[in-house]
């Protein structure tokens, strides 16, 4: 599995049905195990980001098309970042 950190920012949408936010966030996390993925953490945050969610994925098809569906329904935005734990940057590392 590869892992995701995605920082979401809400659109205009978003904010004014910001009353939804936990119920979208439960049908985000079906949706990303619908697709064999796991959310490991999802946090609202104060700041220039709204929300930060981390997420692993089979592949990288499936962390696009979740983030592909997300961003089409006009809630949110999103920025990802892959992320690699400690034993990926050590093989990484080892490749030099």
């Amino acid at each position: 599995m590869a892992t995701y950190v995605t920082l979401v920012s809400w659109t205009e949408q978003g904010v004014k049905n910001a009353q939804e936010t936990t119920r979208r966030a439960r049908e985000f996390r079906s949706d990303v195990e619908r697709r064999g993925g796991k959310v490991l953490g999802l946090y609202w945050t104060q700041g220039r980001y709204d929300l930060v969610v981390t997420v692993d994925f089979p592949d990288e098809q499936a962390a696009m098309a979740e983030l592909l569906a997300l961003g089409r329904v006009g809630n949110v935005r999103t920025e990802t970042l892959r992320a690699f734990d400690e034993n990926e940057m050590e093989q990484i590392i080892r490749k030099i």
